[in-house]
């Protein structure tokens, strides 16, 4: 069967996690990278072994020879990109924040909707085998009807600013990100592909630090909130509260939390959730809340080239996802994950929560349209 061959633009996480992702997936080919630059896009390529640079995302997307066009640029920048990818037929691994506002994540629903095209986001914590093991627990209803729980995504990002962090372009406003766009959209898609729809949800988004202070004594006043609290009602009756903030004090990293009526589970990460450090503890009534051996076919997966071990770790679930999406491009019968369908849920879950918050009232999701 003919290699799928894909495009990668970004030279650096592109490069550092989503390479190794794709290079483990069976067959799937890299072909080219992009940047914005000629001199480093040819630098990329020889770096990587990767035989086309590119140093025009539109020159990318109307390359025949392309399949595939990952785009893990910020998410003002990629929004052209991915539009101009799918409008070439391509189909497209998107970055998350899916889209840097509501009124671009329509258009990209609506392009994506017209292409045909398979399309997956970056959302790849469904695809922890911590994760995983959970849908299977709550498929085998040992979760029973779900009645509430917590999700915890807390990180300390810039309490302690450091100059050499790559993401601190995140202080500034209308790039589409914040605490709740980028924790809260990985968290999100988690909490639907694992309990489905959500109806109605009332929020505070804020911010907590109004500067960040460099031990080279500069400091930053950031325009983007840190801090958000939802309180969730899902279609399944489950309520639910998500709290998600990158200025938390002595971080408390990832928790998922969640009971019903036969039991409960909690998943665990000391920070970002990876395959390694995600921990499961579950139980049932009448038996013990104890910590879950994760089953080693989640842990060692031949569909993809490298397990739960591999660093960069990000790269396991990544490939898992890409693995998936390579089915699904191969097998029209079944649908990728996570979708471009479920990122339009979850900006609309994104988009209810901006409004709730500003104008301090529920916010149902069939308002948003």
């Amino acid at each position: 069967m003919k290699a799928l061959k894909v495009g990668i633009i970004s030279a650096n996480w592109g490069a550092f996690a989503h390479l190794p992702g794709w290079r483990a997936v069976p067959g799937v080919e890299v072909v080219g990278i992009c940047t914005s630059r000629r001199e480093t896009a040819e630098a990329a390529a020889a770096r990587f072994n990767i035989a086309r640079p590119y140093w025009d995302a539109a020159a990318m997307a109307a390359d025949p020879d392309i399949d595939i066009v990952d785009c893990g640029t910020r998410p003002s920048i990629r929004h052209a990109m991915v539009l101009a990818a799918l409008r070439n037929g391509k189909h497209v691994y998107n970055g998350i924040p899916f889209a840097a506002d509501f009124e671009r994540a329509r258009e990209l629903h609506a392009a994506w909707r017209a292409s045909g095209a398979v399309a997956v986001v970056d959302a790849f914590s469904q695809w922890l085998p911590a994760h995983r093991h959970i849908r299977e627990l709550i498929d085998d209803d040992r979760l029973g009807t779900p009645f509430g729980g917590t999700c915890v995504f807390n990180l300390g990002l810039f309490n302690q600013p450091s100059e050499h962090f790559p993401y601190n372009w995140f202080w500034q406003d209308g790039l589409g990100v914040s605490a709740l766009r980028n924790l809260g959209s990985h968290a999100l898609h988690l909490l639907v592909s694992l309990f489905g729809a959500i109806d109605e949800l009332v929020a505070v988004d804020r911010q907590l630090l109004t500067q960040w202070r460099f031990a080279d004594g500069s400091v930053i006043e950031p325009q983007t909130n840190d801090f958000a609290n939802l309180l969730l009602r899902f279609a399944s009756g489950l309520s639910l509260q998500l709290q998600v903030s990158w200025s938390a004090t002595l971080t408390p990293g990832w928790t998922l939390n969640v009971f019903g009526s036969k039991g409960r589970v909690e998943a665990r990460a000391p920070t970002f959730p990876t395959s390694r450090d995600t921990t499961l503890h579950a139980g049932t009534l009448g038996g013990a809340f104890e910590r879950v051996a994760l089953p080693e076919r989640l842990l060692k997966t031949p569909e993809v080239g490298i397990d739960a071990d591999t660093e960069p770790n990000a790269a396991h679930p990544m490939a898992l996802s890409m693995q998936h999406m390579v089915t699904a491009i191969r097998d029209g019968r079944i649908a990728a994950a996570p979708d471009f369908e479920q990122a339009w849920q979850v900006e609309r879950v994104l988009e209810a929560a901006r409004r709730s918050s500003g104008e301090k009232r529920w916010v149902r999701i069939d308002e948003i349209v």
